[in-house]
Order: C-alpha cells, then sequence, then structure tokens
C-alpha cells in the first residue's frame, strides 16, 4: 500500500516538475521539456539540439533548478515537521518551533545589514545557517537539565530565544535605511535566482536528513508512548531525541538558508499525510516529504508563472495554508466533539 502511494506521488511530482519547466513568459510544450531534462541529465546533447537555444537555457539553466530547489525544500520542511510533531508530542509543533527559522532571519538579516559578501553569492546563507545552528545551541543548552531534555522545556526555550531574536531583527531593519526592503524579501521567503549548487546542496541535506529519520522512525513511533514505557521497551529515549532533533533542525536550516522563511508547510503536511499514512513514522515520512514536495512547487509556480508579478513564497503559504489549517482544526474539533 505504501509502496502504491510513494509510487502515485513521484508520478505525481514528475509531471508537475516537467508541466511547471515549460511555463512562464517562454513557453515550451511537455514533450520539448522532457528531451531537455533527459539531455543535460544523461548528456544526450543530440536529444535536443532542434530546440531553440534560449529555450533550452530558460529552462535547464533557470527553471530547473529554482522548480527542483523549490520541491526539496518543500520535501524537506514537511519531514521536519513531522519529526517535531512526533518527538515533542505537540501536534502545533513545526520546523520553526525551536527557534531555527528565527536564528536564520537574524542571521540573513545581520549579513544583509554588513554587506558581508566575503563568501559571494553564499554569504547571506552561510549566515543564515550559522545563526540557525547557533540557535538550536542555545535551546538545546537552556532546555537540558540532568542530562535529559523534556518537550516542554524545549518548546518553551525555543518561544523564548524566538522571542529575542526576533527583536533583534525588528533592530536590524530600524537600522538598514536602503537595504531593509532586501531583508523584508528574504524574511517573505523566495526562490528566484535558485542554481544547480542550490539543488545539490539542499538535496544531499534532505536525503540525508530523510535516511536518519527512517532509520529512527519506529522509535520515534515508540516515544509516542511515552519515556518510560519507550525505555522499557528497550530504546534510549534522551539519544534519540536528540539525534532526531539535531538532524531536522539541520534539514530545516539548510531549508531556510536557501529559501527564506516560508510558513505553515511544515506543520499543515504531516496533517494531511497522517489523515492517509496513519501515525506510523515509517509511513509518514516518505509521503511527507513527497506531499510537501508537490505542494511546494505548485505555489511557486503559481506565483511565478501563474499571477501577474511575483509574490514572495512565504506570503502564497500563509495566505492559503493558514485557512486551511484553521478548516481542519475545527474540523477535528467537531468530529471530536461528536458532530457529523
Amino acid at each position: 500500500m505504501i509502496g502504491m502511494q510513494v509510487g502515485f506521488l513521484i508520478l505525481i511530482l514528475v509531471v508537475l516538475i516537467l508541466v511547471a519547466s515549460g511555463m512562464g513568459y517562454i513557453s515550451a510544450p511537455v514533450p520539448d521539456v522532457a528531451r531537455i531534462v533527459v539531455s543535460r541529465l544523461f548528456g544526450y546533447l543530440s536529444l535536443a539540439e532542434d530546440i531553440d537555444p534560449i529555450v533550452t537555457a530558460a529552462i535547464a539553466d533557470v527553471r530547473l533548478p529554482r522548480i527542483l530547489t523549490a520541491a526539496i525544500v518543500g520535501g524537506g520542511l514537511s519531514i521536519s515537521g513531522a519529526v517535531f510533531q512526533a518527538i515533542l508530542l505537540n501536534p502545533l509543533a513545526d520546523p520553526y518551533t525551536l527557534g531555527v527559522s528565527a536564528g536564520a532571519a537574524f542571521g540573513a538579516s545581520l549579513a544583509l545589514l554588513l554587506n558581508f559578501s566575503l563568501l559571494g553569492i553564499w554569504s547571506v546563507p552561510m549566515c543564515a545557517f550559522t545563526g540557525a545552528m547557533l540557535t538550536l545551541a542555545v535551546v538545546l543548552y537552556l532546555s537540558s537539565y540532568a542530562g535529559g531534555l523534556s518537550s516542554t522545556s524545549l518548546i518553551l526555550s525555543g518561544i523564548i530565544t524566538a522571542s529575542i531574536l526576533s527583536a533583534g531583527i525588528s533592530l536590524i531593519k530600524y537600522l538598514a535605511n536602503e537595504q531593509v526592503s532586501m531583508i523584508i524579501f528574504w524574511l517573505m521567503g523566495s526562490f528566484a535566482s535558485r542554481t544547480w549548487a542550490d539543488v545539490w546542496l539542499v538535496l544531499i541535506t534532505v536525503l540525508f536528513g530523510m535516511l536518519v529519520m527512517l532509520f529512527w522512525a519506529r522509535d520515534m513511533n515508540l516515544l509516542i508512548l511515552g519515556e518510560r514505557t519507550a525505555a522499557s521497551l528497550g530504546i534510549h529515549p534522551q539519544r534519540v531525541i536528540c539525534i532526531l532533533l539535531i538532524t531536522a533542525s539541520l534539514v530545516t536550516a539548510v531549508c531556510v538558508s536557501i529559501s527564506g522563511i516560508i510558513g505553515f508547510v511544515g506543520l499543515l503536511v504531516p496533517h494531511m499525510v497522517r489523515t492517509i499514512t496513519g501515525p506510523d513514522n515509517r509511513r509518514l515520512i516518505p509521503v511527507a516529504c513527497l506531499t510537501g514536495a508537490i505542494l511546494l512547487l505548485i505555489a511557486d509556480t503559481v506565483t511565478r508563472a501563474v499571477l501577474p508579478n511575483e509574490i514572495p513564497i512565504g506570503v502564497i503559504t500563509a495566505l492559503t495554508g493558514g485557512p486551511f489549517f484553521c478548516y481542519v482544526l475545527r474540523k477535528r474539533q467537531f468530529s471530536q466533539a461528536g458532530w457529523k
């Protein structure tokens, strides 16, 4: 059953990638897009030699990196959200619960304010990543006691740290003057000007993170029963929690450093998928990854090729994901109360 679901979602994702690659100011039919993709991936350059070089360059060098980055980031945020909800035992947890996004935003805002360009095009993403990981270290330090971690202390530490960093971001925007528009645009999220280097970075990180999450998925299932019960069944709860926290935060940090702040994907997708696959994380994680990739790819295609003017992707996900999550939450409340 899970194999059929994964295969069906992969087919949908591939079709959407081909369709989205042909949409835009320079349009191209799906067969031509497929030939361009195959020629670039496998080196059969003669396969697309009759296609206009401008169309080939637009698809292979501009659109495909952006489209693939959007899909991979959507998958990464979704599996991170699933892990946070499982180990924190909180259905409202998402990839940004521990303040990782606030740390990334603070690092990126500081780099834009100071015009930091020592690393070229990687300057802002590296500062965002550094800020995110330093924030995670602070949250883990604040929430640890007697060698252990609790979901309550982790959430409270994340909220406190994120509040302090949000105040710092507000101060940076106040001091930024002409750079303030760049800071605001980054904070709203965007996949514009992504490159193949960005694709490989997020792909390697998300694949690594998903392998780690799947390896510990059975132990994650047992954590839902409570730490004492999980320990009695032969696992080390604190070790599992720490490994999964660091892995999910690493995936989130890399995704945020590339795309900016994109909300509701990591919160909403695991809820949607859980109604189909059930709570078993061995099935939930791969399906959530593909579902998140499809949804964020659709959102990016709408803002890039459908709307008359491009809107930051974070605005699109918030405007659509927020009301839909309210609907899901209200429907669940009615079903628990016995409403039909």
